[in-house]
């Protein structure tokens, strides 16, 4: 197993320029598990920036530039930086904010810049040479931040290289390149991710020099204590751990590898070039899937035998800080809930006909589990909320005072919407429609595992088989582009071009990532109508507005991905980022983000509140980043 580097990389810190050849053949074996070994020191130098522009910032990575480097040594940059880096500072930014991992060479490019200022240039790294000019537009305010930006637009810039944007007065943005594949490598790492946050097994792979690794944990899991198991066990392993906490939940389960089937549907051959170098690279699953399946195995454990479905499985308090397999306090099923059982009929029935190609045996398992739910749901429809009583971790249901919602997710109308696409039962689709009606179709902006029946109107409105409503699929359809509408608004309105405008939410980032589910849904229908906004290109540019704030055109200026991008996270809410992995956290993880304000986010791995990873807010970008590897 390896993991690959890419182009211009993040190296426990520093970030490194690479040529071409260097980083083909940079792909690292990875070891049996053990503790983390760490092969390359860190490092740290800024851009060059003009007088009296705030640099600090905690660990502030190498710049990659070449620009005068026959004059000036790389210790030398290092003791510049070090000079200004300032331990504890606010979380303050470069004034030259874009997308720091890069940009696709047709691709819209575009940074904000938050201080005055009237042209640019574009110096490419290799030779130090201007390859692009232009003139800088704006202000326009950004009332989330209280700044007056400027934008530079080089799209036009498309040939494939290593650069960097300057500004005279201001100094150089981070460095950021610019090619076809631009993001096959993030989709890498971030969908490594997952096989890193697997519970049950060891886990071992080395990025930029530092092994990250735990041995076999929770390998008990877990007791029947709360389901009327008594003190007994029952197999509960493998799945996902679901956040900065090593417990396991299938409400976010559900939109997690909803979002994931959902890039697999829509980009399919595209992911399955992409080698994930798991266990099980080489065997008859695409790795893709495969990662998958290691969380829809615990899923399955998750289904008691009347079809009702065990909300969550936990320890009763949040753990420690400490290595996974450290956490050797029991952990329990907890009762079922209606939301955790019509989420796993949804799973279960779309891995059914996702899973057939590969895996006959395992499409009928997993086919006759969402059957055996769904009747269970329809002999109580009534809202079941879970019995969570003694227990501490999280809840993951809606009906809380002041959520968003005010009222009953729509889970039962996804599990409809897949189970029918999966089945063609008449019953379920009279099932489904009568739902789907029930929402006026009505298809929401941001969706999260709160409510997942967004999920369940693409299915419905990309079936091809027959039998569908065809005013209610009309209903659907201008629903759908009128919400992607609203979204490439508020992004044209957005000072930094986010998606969700002024809409800042624990767990927002997840949301930004979110919206290109959306969007590229709106795309799908709108794909040879070009008369649509004069562009039939406007959806993917917002989904790639959305990559570009979360890779740094932001009010911080730097990547939201632990590894990815420029002086990404070093602190996340994560359990594992203790001892040797304290300063270098584990790669590949998109954080919550600010909230309740755009500039509430602080690096703090304490700030569960805006810095804490999730296995959904992973699974949204993972979608993202599908959308681009096809560019």
């Amino acid at each position: 197993m390896t993991l690959r580097i890419p182009m211009v990389v993040q190296l426990g810190g520093a970030r490194l320029s690479m040529n071409r050849s260097v980083a083909q053949s940079s792909r690292l074996r990875v070891p049996t598990a053990s503790r983390c070994r760490k092969e390359l020191p860190r490092r740290d130098a800024p851009p060059k920036v003009a007088k009296g522009i705030s640099t600090q910032i905690t660990h502030l990575p190498v710049a990659v530039a070449r620009r005068n480097l026959a004059a000036v040594s790389f210790a030398a940059l290092v003791l510049g930086f070090l000079s200004l880096h300032r331990v504890g500072a606010a979380e303050t930014s470069l004034p030259i904010r874009l997308n720091t991992v890069g940009y696709p060479p047709q691709a819209k490019k575009q940074a904000s810049i938050a201080a005055p200022c009237t042209n640019f240039v574009v110096i490419r790294i290799a030779d130090n040479k201007t390859v692009f000019q232009g003139k800088i537009s704006g202000p326009v305010s950004d009332p989330d931040t209280k700044e007056q930006l400027y934008t530079a637009d080089f799209s036009k810039l498309e040939q494939p290289g290593d650069y960097q944007l300057e500004v005279p007065g201001l100094g150089q943005s981070a460095p950021f390149r610019v090619a076809a594949d631009v993001y096959r490598e993030p989709f890498y790492v971030v969908m490594r991710g997952f096989y890193l946050w697997r519970c049950g097994t060891a886990v071992s792979a080395t990025y930029q020099g530092t092994t990250f690794a735990h041995d076999a944990c929770h390998t008990n899991d877990a007791w029947l204590d709360f389901v009327g198991g008594g003190h007994t066990q029952k197999d509960g392993t493998k799945g996902w751990h679901d956040a900065g906490d090593y417990n396991k939940y299938v409400v976010n389960a559900g939109i997690t590898v909803g979002s994931l089937f959902r890039a697999w549907e829509d980009f399919g051959p595209q992911i399955k070039t992409v080698r994930l170098d798991i266990p099980e690279s080489g065997g008859p699953l695409p790795d893709f899937l495969a990662e998958i399946k290691w969380e829809m195995d615990w899923v399955l454990t998750m289904q008691a035998p009347d079809g009702s479905v065990y909300h969550k499985l936990t320890t009763k308090r949040f753990g420690d800080f400490a290595p996974p397999e450290s956490e050797t306090t029991e952990r329990y099923f907890t009762p079922w809930g209606s939301e955790a059982t019509a989420d796993f009929v949804a799973m279960t029935a779309q891995a059914a006909r996702i899973f057939r190609p590969y895996d006959p045996a395992y499409a009928d398992r997993c086919l006759k589990a969402a059957r055996l739910s769904y009747e269970f749901l329809k002999a109580h429809p009534e809202y079941h909320r879970a019995d969570q009583t003694g227990f501490g971790t999280g809840l993951y249901e809606i009906n809380q005072p002041n959520h968003r919602l005010h009222g009953i997710p729509q889970n039962r109308l996804w599990a409809a919407a897949e189970l029918w696409e999966t089945t063609g039962s008449p019953a379920v689709l009279h099932d489904l429609e009568a739902r789907v009606k029930a929402v006026n179709g009505q298809v929401s902006p941001d969706f999260d595992w709160d409510e997942t029946k967004d999920l369940g109107l693409l299915t419905y409105l990309f079936s091809e088989r027959p039998g569908r409503d065809q005013a209610l699929v009309k209903l659907v359809r201008s629903n759908l582009l009128a919400t992607a509408d609203g979204i490439v608004l508020d992004c044209k309105h957005d000072g930094y071009a986010r998606p969700l405008g002024s809409h800042y939410f624990w767990g927002d980032n997840g949301g930004v990532a979110r919206q290109t589910i959306i969007l590229m849904a709106a795309d799908r229908v709108t794909r040879h109508k070009i008369f649509r906004w004069s562009s039939k290109r406007v959806y993917r540019d917002t989904c790639l507005d959305a990559l570009n704030h979360l890779f740094g055109r932001n009010y911080y200026g730097r990547s939201f991905v632990t590894g990815l991008g420029f002086r990404p996270p070093l602190h996340p809410h994560d359990r594992r980022d203790t001892g040797e992995y304290l300063n270098n956290p584990w790669p590949g993880y998109l954080v919550g983000g600010p909230h309740p304000k755009a500039t509430d986010w602080q690096d703090v791995q304490a700030n569960f509140l805006v810095n804490e990873i999730a296995i959904n807010w992973n699974a949204a970008l993972v979608y993202a980043l599908a959308v681009c590897l096809n560019d």
